[in-house]
């Protein structure tokens, strides 16, 4: 009997890595209507929408008996990109103190790894407390970054930043890189080309970690081609003993990103100071 950890699929957590370290994950819902846009060709749109707080308890009950109720770790979508953050707290509330709802202010990989650590501690015996504790721990140590062949599907979102929204007529011919920051997506690096965008993201990436090894993990939508691009620059550049992998984009968020592009979330060995 363990503490549970569960999120949500936006982690993007590779299934033999949730597998092993027996992490739940919820698949976020895919909607799709028919477009209002008569210039649509394919005659409807694509979103996501947040797990319901029925369905998060249900959940919850589920991963609290196989615990033997020891309690539980839900770690879920940024509450500012998805409305699943506030179904779970709802939905914890039936559980007293034994389900512990986590204000992540994350997505992505930067997301795992927090399921990630947090599932560690509790296969090596920690409490409710500890696990949670790792946790927060590993999100304060992890930055995600998201590069976009293009603005239009994200734009449609409604998932940038006002700033960024009000910008992005300007940036359509650009390659831009989003930064996750205090929990929705804002601009971090404007370029004309991917070659360049690359080149300041890796910068970007080497300065913060300092001369300490990290661990990173890009995502890509489609285009395998230019995250094997990504982690060699990323490979060269890092401290030695930093690892990259690459694992495709989830679906969910490819809605909303479109064809091309990248996710990167790095795990740094220490904290922002900003």
């Amino acid at each position: 009997m363990t503490i549970r950890i569960v999120t949500d699929s936006s982690a993007g957590i590779p299934p033999h890595i949730a597998d092993e370290l027996d992490i739940t994950v919820l698949d976020l819902h895919i909607t799709r209507e028919e477009s209002a846009d008569k210039d649509d060709e394919k005659g409807e749109v694509q979103g996501t929408s947040g797990l319901s707080s029925l369905e998060l308890a249900a959940a919850y009950a589920r991963q609290l008996e196989r615990g033997g109720d020891e309690g539980l770790v839900a770690l879920h979508l940024s509450k500012r990109l998805s409305s699943t953050w506030s179904a779970a707290v709802s939905a914890s509330a039936v559980f007293d103190d034994t389900v512990r709802v986590i204000d992540t202010d994350a997505a992505g990989m930067s997301l795992g790894f927090a399921a990630i650590v947090a599932a560690s501690f509790a296969r090596a015996g920690a409490d409710l407390d500890g696990c949670v504790a790792a946790a927060k721990g590993a999100l304060a140590l992890s930055e995600t970054w998201l590069y976009l062949s293009q603005l239009d599907d994200i734009r449609k979102s409604g998932r940038i930043s006002a700033t960024t929204a009000m910008l992005s007529a300007a940036l359509l011919a650009t390659k831009p890189i989003l930064r996750v920051h205090d929990g929705k997506l804002e601009l971090a690096i404007k370029t004309r080309t991917q070659k360049k965008a690359f080149s300041r993201l890796v910068d970007h990436v080497v300065a913060r970690a300092d001369g300490m090894p990290g661990y990173a993990a890009i995502q890509y939508a489609g285009d395998k081609d230019s995250a094997e691009t990504l982690k060699e620059l990323l490979s060269e550049a890092l401290p030695e003993g930093s690892t990259v992998e690459v694992y495709p984009l989830d679906e969910v968020i490819m809605v909303h990103t479109g064809e091309g592009a990248l996710g990167l979330s790095v795990f740094f060995a220490t904290p922002t100071v900003e």
